[in-house]
């Protein structure tokens, strides 16, 4: 009989690299280890940048605050979360970028005590005389238009009292007039004391959204101040 099996043959499905100079071998598991590797590299440095790129921002842009109290009813309630604009007041040297008008909801360092921070409402601007009487408030004589404010919240009549605001100061009240620990009581606030101001709520949901400004239209007719007037932490 005839033997048709041959010596030595080479089966036919195995590849060698002495087959042809060109062919490239892989090693699909060490190759799927340093794909993994180098992928986890890329993941854990995005990661670094990204917190990098937060940090950054949170120390020169914006700074997420907590709000502690019922000072700012019912504008801003007990336990939000508030974003702070720290470049608009952001100063190099003695020069800001921006600057603080009457109206804006800003967060400060208190006077009396840096280690803590309060938010209130700017009312009186440097140079001007912030008279309270009757409840109500008068800046250079003439009454404000606040319309940011609630009946509810502004029920008693506080002593009355006239105040300078002198240069590099800023007077600041509460929208919860009767509870409020604030210009009236332990004076204004150094500008170098206020770092930011406060325009997005994003949390809780149902408020979600950027704060009201307080504003004074000057076309308002306006109520002097010596005329007699009978109407009625976050601290």
């Amino acid at each position: 009989m005839l033997d048709l099996r041959k010596r030595n043959q080479v089966e036919f499905g195995l590849v060698s690299v002495f087959d042809d100079t060109d062919i490239e071998v892989t090693h699909i598991a060490k190759e799927s280890r340093q794909g993994l590797l180098t992928e986890g590299f890329k993941l854990v440095r995005d990661i670094f940048l990204i917190i990098i790129v937060f940090v950054l921002f949170g120390v020169f842009f914006v700074q997420p605050v907590v709000v502690e109290g019922t000072s700012m009813l019912p504008q801003l309630h007990d336990g939000e979360r508030l974003l702070v604009n720290k470049l608009v007041y952001y100063r190099i040297q003695s020069v800001r970028w921006g600057h603080i008008e009457r109206g804006d909801i800003v967060v400060f360092w208190f006077p009396n005590d840096p280690d803590k921070s309060y938010v209130k409402r700017v009312i009186g601007l440097p140079g001007e005389t912030v008279e309270i009487k009757s409840g109500r408030v008068y800046v250079d004589g003439k009454q404000l238009n606040e319309d940011y404010l609630d009946k509810e919240f502004t029920q008693t009549m506080p002593p009355p009292m006239q105040k300078k605001v002198d240069e590099h100061h800023y007077f600041v009240m509460g929208d919860n007039r009767d509870n409020s620990s604030d210009s009236r009581y332990w004076g204004l606030v150094p500008e170098k004391y206020i770092y930011g101001k406060a325009f997005f709520r994003y949390w809780k949901p149902n408020n979600i959204g950027f704060l009201e400004h307080g504003e004074y239209d000057p076309s308002i007719p306006t109520t002097p101040a010596n005329k007699s007037d009978s109407s009625s932490d976050d601290k």
